[in-house]
């Protein structure tokens, strides 16, 4: 029988975790009192080291779901249109004489390519693990995630017998870790072997002293002459005095009293032949298991602990006991009331742990970033591909890892650009006739950046690399890199730049996109039109695209006086930023979407694409620009009134657009909205809402940007503290976030107003100050009134004044 664990338990599990409050606290840890129902994936516990990643039922026969980020559905495809090039003018024609219709028929038809879908992202297999325990016979029964740690763990008893499982992922050896124990010595018996659905080249036990193992060889199931994905995965068992012997494809360990496990998986994405990827994975297997589980365990933990202890969030207790519920109960209570704030403090947690295990960089080899999955997934083929589409999703993922210390996760994102920016700077030329590079909405981990879906709203877009940029340019404000400003951004940012200043042409006297669209909406063609009242999709010159363009030229500007840079790219950035076309407001005070104030088909899109230059833009910042800052404003009220938020990760959107509005109980009511519908009932993934529950991650990175961007602040020039905390939050501190010019921020309040903030100067940046509305502030015991030149290392103190 399942029971909530009791004292005795809860203690146990105290000293495996190694922290004697830890457990307690409902702001840290994930926690229930069953298994997952296996293979309901979205049940299950995520743990990862950035490249392998598992999923952890708990059952008593336990199915580890195995992941590694480059176990893809294929090799790479060269997906070109054949005929973009020549009939792009003639689409562009269409466009301009209002044959909207036509140019798309003629788009879908001509510039898209006939194979419409790149790699999809696919999975290892499982690690089946026979404890000899049915899920009845389980009695204080725990399942829990360390979101401070990484790690996670199971306990119960059976018959008295007290047993444990620990999962640590490791980054310094590149493997997952796992230790089995048991109270009774000799009590632990296990029966392992791996399995997939499908392509399974061999599974192989072998039981031999000091290397006990179960080996799978899969394939992404291409014939060999199509140079499919192939990898090979081991486990190694550590079992004492133990009895091993092997069974067919498994492995039995009887006796036991403590068994460890050491896995890796390595693939022919980074290595060129079997026995190279192979000698790899038995390299990092004898090096953990030279090393043994105590010490890999403690550097494994240190290392996530470096990362994810930077921040600390406390947004007070939650009331009537809550944060000391099971998880799944807590989200039950969620659904109608926020009044847990330790949930919203755990998920913020949760999110981070989610960005360091999914995303960190790989030694010596190409890293691939955190795709809509993350990492995890139990499908040959995720949902929606689980490819990095990037009209929105994949940007959103790493929307937290400025603000919230976590920088360095960013960077598997620019590996893939690298690797994108040569395949966009061929397609570039092929389809467009121009020099730079070019994506459009979807990439893969071969950096295909062809029209991708043949979808409607999505499909015909090339500004996928002009978004990506920016997140270059972000990643030098926060850190104030100037080698990697220099060296990986400045580069790019002039890539992009010169594809737009071939690819645009001359309209009403600016240089416009198109055919292009508004991601992911339609409008109704208008009455002057030809097929006036169908549903138009391209067009020329989409807000958004816009938009992004003056993002790109206003960036390289930027990086250039920052390096002291004065060259033909420059004076043509310079030359080009005054011919982009200015947002557009329409007739009801709104930022319009389009070139004219069309019809929308879905005036509440979860897309919030016409609002880009407010979150993650700046151009609609309020600080920025109160004309266009409230202009925005108005679409955005509109686009909720009908109904946006409809996944989320749109939800999310919506936080943040709030947040950077000012408006923090509107935020917070999103916040809300998102525990009500967006949150899986038995963890606390995100969805795109309702059932059957499809995990995307982008959601809860975007939770995680909208609770910083509720308490800090820096786009628009200014470290902006409380720019827009809830009423719902009166009391509260965060500790290590970071602002733009590579600023830590330590913040206090109560009472709905700031106690005390303390910035750290990382850089000798520059800092100006901003604290709620403008109310005034003091710095180190002065009266704030102009920006500090700061010194490095250096500690300014700000408290209100009057």
């Amino acid at each position: 029988m399942h029971t909530t664990p009791g004292k005795n338990t809860l203690l146990a599990l105290l000293a495996l975790a190694g922290d004697v409050l830890a457990i307690l606290d409902g702001s840290r840890y994930m926690w229930f009192a069953q298994p997952a129902q296996w293979p309901i994936f979205e049940e299950g516990m995520p743990i990862g080291n950035g490249r392998v990643a598992a999923t952890i039922y708990g059952g008593g026969a336990e199915v580890l779901g195995i992941n590694e980020n480059s176990i893809w559905t294929g090799p790479f495809q060269d997906r070109t249109p054949l005929n973009a090039s020549q009939n792009e003018p003639i689409v562009r024609s269409m466009l301009q004489e209002g044959h909207i219709s036509e140019a798309y028929d003629l788009t879908m038809s001509q510039m898209i390519p006939t194979n419409n879908d790149p790699r999809a992202f696919s999975y290892f297999g499982n690690i089946n693990l026979d404890f000899g325990h049915a899920d009845d016979d389980m009695a204080d029964y725990v399942r829990w995630l360390d979101t401070k740690e990484g790690t996670a763990g199971v306990e119960y008893t059976v018959d008295g017998v007290t047993f444990t499982r620990e999962y640590t992922p490791s980054y310094p050896h590149g493997v997952l870790l796992a230790r089995f124990t048991t109270s009774k010595p000799g009590a632990l018996n296990l029966n392992v072997t791996m399995s997939r659905t499908d392509h399974i080249q061999s599974v192989v036990a072998s039981a031999a002293k000091d290397n006990n193992t179960v080996t799978l060889v899969s394939s992404s199931g291409q014939s060999e002459d199509e140079n499919p994905i192939l990898w090979t995965g081991q486990a190694r068992f550590v079992s004492g005095n133990a009895s091993c012997t092997t069974s067919g494809a498994n492995l039995l360990i009887k006796g036991a009293t403590t068994v460890d496990m050491f896995f890796d998986v390595e693939t022919s994405f980074r290595y060129p032949t079997q026995t190279a990827w192979e000698a790899e994975m038995r390299r990092k297997l004898n090096n953990v298991y030279k090393t043994g589980y105590k010490a890999a365990k403690q550097a494994a933990v240190a290392d996530t602990k470096s990362l994810l202890g930077r921040v600390t969030l406390d947004l007070g207790t939650s009331p009537n006991a809550l944060a000391d519920l099971p998880t799944d109960q807590r989200i039950i209570n969620a659904r109608n009331s926020s009044s847990d704030v330790q949930l919203t403090v755990l998920v913020f947690n949760y999110g981070r742990h989610l960005l360091a295990a999914s995303s960190r960089k790989t030694a010596n080899s190409t890293s691939l970033p955190a795709n809509l999955q993350g990492i995890w997934n139990n499908s040959t083929s995720a949902p929606w591909g689980g490819k990095y589409t990037i009209n929105i999703n994949i940007e959103m993922n790493y929307w937290p890892a400025g603000p919230t210390n976590l920088i360095e996760t960013q960077e598997p994102l620019f590996d893939l650009m690298a690797v994108a920016n040569a395949r966009g700077q061929t397609l570039a030329k092929s389809m467009y006739g121009c020099p730079g590079t070019v994506f459009h909405h979807n990439l893969d981990l071969w950096g295909d950046g062809a029209p991708t879906d043949n979808y409607t709203v999505s499909t015909m877009w090339p500004m996928g690399a002009a978004w990506l940029a920016s997140h270059m340019m972000e990643h030098y404000r926060f850190t104030a890199d100037k080698a990697f400003l220099r060296d990986i951004a400045y580069p790019f940012l002039v890539d992009v730049a010169t594809f737009y200043q071939c690819y645009t042409f001359d309209y009403q006297g600016y240089r416009v996109t198109g055919p292009s669209l508004s991601p992911e909406n339609s409008f109704y063609i208008p009455d002057n039109f030809t097929k006036a009242g169908e549903l138009g999709y391209v067009d020329l010159a989409p807000a958004m695209d816009n938009q992004l363009m003056t993002d790109v030229f206003s960036s390289v500007l930027e990086a250039a006086e920052i390096l002291k840079l004065d060259n033909s790219a420059v004076d043509a950035a310079r030359e080009f930023l005054p011919l982009i076309q200015p947002p557009l407001i329409g007739s009801l005070g709104q930022i319009l979407e389009w070139r004219l104030e069309y019809k929308e088909k879905a005036p509440g899109q979860k897309h919030l694409s016409p609002l880009w230059a407010l979150m993650p833009g700046t151009q609609f910042s309020p600080l920025v620009n109160q004309t266009l800052g409230s202009a925005a404003e108005v679409l955005l009220d509109r686009r909720v009134s009908h109904g946006a938020g409809s996944t989320g990760w749109s939800r999310t959107w919506l936080i943040n657009q709030y947040a950077r509005l000012y408006r923090g109980d509107d935020a917070w009511d999103h916040l809300t909205e998102w525990f009500a519908v967006f949150t899986t009932p038995f963890n606390l993934y995100n969805t795109d809402g309702g059932a059957p529950y499809k995990f995307q991650i982008d959601g809860n990175f975007g939770f995680v940007s909208g609770v910083t961007e509720m308490l800090l602040q820096s786009h628009a020039g200014v470290v902006h503290l409380l720019p827009a905390l809830p009423t719902a939050l009166p009391t509260g501190s965060v500790k290590g976030l970071v602002a733009r010019g590579n600023f830590v921020v330590d913040i206090a309040w109560d009472e709905g107003k700031l106690i005390s903030a303390q910035i750290t100067s990382r850089a000798g940046a520059e800092l100006s100050l901003r604290y709620m509305n403008g109310s005034a502030i003091s710095v180190n015991g002065a009266a704030y009134t102009d920006p500090i030149v700061t010194t490095a290392g250096k500690v300014y103190k700000i408290v209100p004044r009057g």
